[in-house]
Parts: C-alpha cells; structure tokens; sequence
C-alpha cells in the first residue's frame, strides 16, 4: 500500500510540474511547488521518507488537495 501511494504522489507531482506558469499563477491556492517538492523527494532521496509524513499526505493532504482541483478540472472540462 505503501508503495502504490508513493507512485501515486510521485505521478501527481510530476503532472504539477507540467502544469503551465499562467495556470498555476491564476490558481495560487493550488501548493504547486510542495507538490512538485513532495514529488522530487520521493524520487530522488527515497531513503528520507518519513511514514507519518505519508499518512498525513495520503488522509489530509491529498483529500484536501482533490476539493481544490475538482473545480478547476470541471471548469476546463467545460471550457472545451
């Protein structure tokens, strides 16, 4: 389970980094760069991961992150 939320964290991370300047300027709600931080950690310095920092990511950080997103999603959805 560990793993598979690591992968997961990591794959939203590097879609952050992806994400335009224009975009991430117009919605500065969104933690861009600590996602792409968080991202950066779990490739890079693997030995460093702290469980409790996981667990908080996985049950407060990324249900919080996904009611920020939902919206922004729907609005470009719509806009196409």
């Amino acid at each position: 389970m560990r793993l598979l939320l690591e992968r997961r964290v990591e794959i939203i991370g590097e879609a952050a980094r992806h994400v335009s300047e224009d975009f991430r300027t117009a919605h500065p709600e969104i933690p861009w760069r600590k996602i792409v931080a968080q991202r950066n950690i779990l490739a890079h310095e693997y030995g460093d991961i702290d469980d409790e920092i996981m667990w908080d990511v996985a049950t407060i950080s990324m249900p919080a992150l996904l009611r920020m997103l939902e919206p922004l999603v729907r609005s470009v959805g719509d806009a196409t």
